[in-house]
């Protein structure tokens, strides 16, 4: 299995965000805040990544790109379980990571709390249908 996090699964679209943001649901698992939405997604999408950090907290663009690339590393190490669950329902989902935490992370305390995100959307997508 690659561990790959390729142009398709990244959330880029802004109308689809603004979508996720407006009409999806959301949880806190500190530092984090999660939004996804899980219907009604366009039919090229299966499972799309979006990842921020806000300026309120980090001026330095250098701190925000950092914030995000620990994120972005600890998804794609650990988004196969969710995937392979999306596969077999055949449901769509687009998800957006949130950093709202006011200190700089190091890589074990992102990777620790993306895997607790993402146990937690496998079971939210779970009752979803």
């Amino acid at each position: 299995m690659k561990c790959t996090l390729g142009k398709e699964e990244r959330l880029k679209s802004r109308k689809l965000i603004e979508r996720v943001f407006r009409e999806g649901k959301s949880f806190a698992l500190f530092p984090f805040r999660v939004f996804y939405l899980s219907g009604g997604l366009p039919p090229h999408i299966f499972l799309q990544a979006g990842f921020g950090a806000g300026n309120r907290n980090f001026k330095k663009a250098v701190d925000r790109n950092r914030i995000k690339r620990l994120t972005r590393e600890a998804y794609r190490l650990q988004k196969h379980p969710l995937e392979a669950h999306l596969k077999e329902k055949v449901q769509p989902l687009a998800v957006f990571f949130i950093y709202t935490g006011k200190e700089l992370p190091d890589y074990q305390t992102v990777s620790g709390k993306i895997g607790l995100a993402l146990q937690k959307l496998l079971k939210e997508t779970d009752h979803v249908r």
